[in-house]
């Protein structure tokens, strides 16, 4: 698994979308049992916590010091530093497993291995993400310019698993059909901005060229966003499936 967010960790806490409590809860539902739950790639373990608010007890891997010293607390919940495809769990550990925005940097193969290790019989597996989120007007046609055309080149190649909502991904599990969601939010440009900083590929671009591509667009994507409705809609991915027997 690579580590491509260690640097805008910060970022990360601040300026990453938040699941929405009705999505999180719609996972919960799958699971029979409520007593064990493991975040992998937590990230800054916003949805650990929120799984926190279910289960017993939760568990939130990651592999980067820098996002689990970031990452939201919760007395019933407990960040190791641990690779997604080796874990120190025992086996038939786990009641739900969730993996949020994370699943396209893993090895697939070892990954869903360690799954089948660490998840009860009867247990759920849920992946889940986002797509590239639209907004409205002329800072839309913006902001995919600078989706495709700057940062383009910059992004890792695993990010075509979200270009492609995550359908193309290998999933060996007994699949359930799962219900739509998005998330709307209101963002100010300073949280419009945030969120693009913690882009990869731009980050990436900052260490090859010395400079943030977002300043490429910034005084024309602020007129814009100013003179906007500053909405912006998130497209939801969910993947839910159990253990083939």
């Amino acid at each position: 698994m690579k580590d491509n967010f260690s640097t805008q960790a910060d970022g990360y806490v601040k300026y990453r979308p938040y699941y929405p409590s009705e999505m999180i809860a719609y996972i919960v539902s799958f699971a029979k049992n409520k007593q064990f739950a493991l975040d992998v790639a937590t990230g800054n373990g916003q949805v650990a916590v929120e799984l926190g608010k279910y289960f017993e007890k939760v568990y939130g891997t990651d592999i980067s010091d820098k996002q689990l010293n970031n990452a939201l607390q919760k007395d019933n919940v407990t960040y190791i530093k641990e690779r997604a495809e080796k874990t120190s769990f025992v086996n038939s550990q786990f009641d739900l497993i969730t993996v949020a925005q994370a699943i396209h940097w893993f090895d697939f193969d070892a990954f869903y291995k360690e799954v089948y290790r660490i998840l009860k019989p009867d247990g759920i597996f849920a992946v889940l993400g986002y797509g590239l989120f639209n907004a409205n007007g002329e800072a839309d046609t913006l902001l995919k310019h600078f989706y495709y055309d700057v940062t383009g080149p910059y992004w890792d190649a695993e990010r075509k698993y979200l270009d492609e909502n995550y359908t193309t991904i290998p999933f060996p599990f007994e699949e359930i059909e799962v219900k739509p969601f998005v998330n709307e939010f209101t963002w100010t440009f300073e949280q419009l901005t945030g969120y693009l900083e913690t882009w990869s590929a731009v980050q990436h671009c900052i260490k090859q060229n010395g400079t943030n591509p977002v300043d490429i667009i910034r005084d024309e994507l602020k007129e814009y966003w100013e003179n906007g409705d500053k909405k912006v809609t998130f497209p939801l991915l969910l993947r839910i499936g159990c253990l083939k027997v």
